[in-house]
């Protein structure tokens, strides 16, 4: 089998990266294209959802010792980092365009009815490399984008714990290629939950899949469950490699 591509990469063995998606977004609850223009940030849900999952953090002490804190430049998900940032120390946020999600072009701002009317319905593993709209990026092209991203802000911290606060594409990006799905993850159907906690580490040569789309912090009457999954503690890095 081949090694993932991070194994060419300088992500030093032992490196976490924990992404958050952002809070409920005003997107989210308009069924809207918030893109660069016209993101509008969270809605009161949303923030509650974020300091739910920070005073979580707060208490467990799960991600202690967070080198960097990084999020995308849409409202939504630099409100989201300012309300983690306290229970990770008051870690100073760096917002990069990088990890945005994926870019919609001139599709901005239209409810998704209005943009399948006119655009049509992306079809997995046959659209991949067709822009979402003129000006947008192709699924594709915005794989390539967030793989590079998160290798970077990882090749930064060696050995050390980062937290995203990004998007749900860019969890959905981790999965793709950090597990090297086919067909640029047609067969993938996960989607995360708002203000869950998608966590890796790298080994030095495979990834550890250490949970997904924990949201556990989510009031149980609200939501019928505590939801993700999260694995067993890897073993040793010698076990794990042998």
């Amino acid at each position: 089998m081949d090694l993932p591509a991070a194994a060419a990469r300088s992500i030093a063995p032992g490196t976490r990266l924990a992404i958050v998606r952002h809070g409920e977004a005003v997107s989210n609850a308009e069924d809207t294209l918030g893109g660069h223009d016209t993101c509008r940030g969270l809605t009161g849900h949303g923030r509650r959802q974020v300091e739910a999952l920070a005073d979580r953090l707060s208490r467990t002490g799960e991600l202690e010792g967070a080198a960097a804190l990084y999020s995308s430049i849409l409202p939504r998900a630099i409100e989201t980092a300012e309300i983690l940032a306290p229970a990770l120390g008051g870690l100073a946020i760096e917002a990069t365009c990088s990890l945005c999600e994926r870019h919609v072009g001139e599709a901005d701002g239209m409810t998704w009815s209005q943009y399948e009317a006119t655009y049509g319905r992306e079809v997995p593993g046959v659209d991949d490399h067709r822009e979402l709209s003129p000006g947008g990026e192709s699924w594709a092209g915005f794989l390539d984008r967030a793989e590079e991203a998160l290798y970077e802000v990882m090749e930064r911290h060696p050995g050390r714990l980062v937290v995203v606060a990004g998007h749900g594409g860019i969890v959905r990006a981790s999965v793709v290629r950090f597990l090297g799905l086919p067909a640029n993850g047609a067969v993938f159907r996960g989607n995360a939950d708002n203000s869950s906690i998608t966590e890796w580490e790298w080994s030095g040569r495979r990834w550890w899949f250490v949970r997904y789309n924990d949201a556990s912090h989510l009031d149980a009457s609200e939501w019928g469950t505590e939801r993700g999954l999260r694995l067993p503690p890897p073993p040793s890095w010698a076990e794990a490699d042998a």
